[in-house]
């Protein structure tokens, strides 16, 4: 042990270093590049690696990872509304060309950033700001067809493209939530039109029909009484009172008792009324003469219109 020299001792803990720096790891869906004093030399994926100490360089890693990237874009349309429109990208570096992915590009982000720009503010100008809305789907795939063209020759995958917010400006939104809800207004006043229009129409009918209701039972009520008035006057002539005689007689007692209802009946307003016997007989004469003067004036115009005819 005397003569170990100690000079030996820094260049064991300097050859430790060295060796131990020639192992490392490359993690999971991920790619290493190595070179070899400044030029490619391999590409190394994931497990324990070894390198030449002092001649090969871990250049750097890609991570073969689906990622993402989101892109904000303001454009204008068809009908001269500024919009914002945010893309996502999704992406990935292609196992067999991590050296192109590597060395092609030294910032993929602000390629696939110029593309998104180029191609949606070549596509919406073409649309009306509601078609953007409607067909955000083919603003989606014209961007992930133009990006695979252009980014498949560096490496690059693109998994799909996604229009995910469309922002108009803020006096747009406005202006369209405001046509949104008189357009609503619009249509609930419609409806609310339309129920009472049915309501007026179905009450129409339903007083039509009480009216004639009405009116069929006062027909059939004064059918009833003239057949009564009818049989009672067959009472009284089997009897020995005259048609003449009876029909006065009902008539003064259908006087009497309307004088009697119109008396019982408490909220009635003034009615005047004659309320002598003979009332009820000089009632008779007149409608009697009334119906014989109408049965003459008829007779005369039948009569008229037979002598213009002739």
């Amino acid at each position: 042990m005397r003569d170990f020299p100690i000079y030996i001792i820094p260049i064991i803990f300097f050859g430790l270093i060295i060796l131990i720096s020639s192992f490392f790891v490359v993690k999971q869906q991920t790619s290493a590049v190595i070179e070899r004093f400044g030029k490619f030399q391999s590409i190394r994926h994931s497990g324990l690696q070894l390198k030449i100490p002092l001649i090969d360089k871990l250049a750097g890693k890609l991570s073969l990872k689906i990622q993402q990237l989101d892109v904000i874009i303001e454009t204008k349309t068809l009908d001269d509304v500024f919009v914002r429109l945010k893309v996502s990208v999704q992406y990935r570096v292609i196992r067999s060309k991590v050296y192109d992915a590597f060395y092609k590009l030294d910032y993929p982000h602000d390629q696939i950033t110029s593309y998104v720009f180029d191609v949606v503010r070549a596509e919406v100008p073409k649309m009306k700001l509601d078609d953007v809305f409607v067909k955000k789907d083919d603003i989606a795939i014209a961007v992930k067809t133009e990006l695979n063209d252009a980014m498949s020759e560096y490496g690059f995958d693109i998994i799909k493209t996604l229009v995910t917010d469309i922002d108009p400006d803020a006096q747009v939104k406005a202006a369209m939530n405001r046509i949104n809800a008189a357009d609503r207004e619009k249509t609930a006043a419609q409806f609310e039109g339309d129920a009472a229009r049915i309501l007026i129409v179905e009450k129409a009918k339903a007083e039509a029909e009480s009216k004639r209701l009405q009116g069929q039972g006062i027909a059939d009520q004064r059918r009833e009484i003239a057949r009564g008035l009818e049989e009672s006057v067959e009472v009284l002539n089997k009897v020995g009172i005259n048609s003449q005689e009876a029909s006065a007689l009902i008539v003064v007692t259908q006087h009497y008792d309307t004088l009697q209802s119109i008396g019982q009946e408490t909220n009635s307003n003034l009615i005047l009324l004659p309320n002598s016997p003979q009332a009820g007989s000089q009632m008779l004469n007149d409608m009697v003469a009334s119906f014989t003067a109408s049965n003459q004036i008829g007779e005369a115009m039948k009569n008229a219109k037979k002598k213009k005819l002739e």
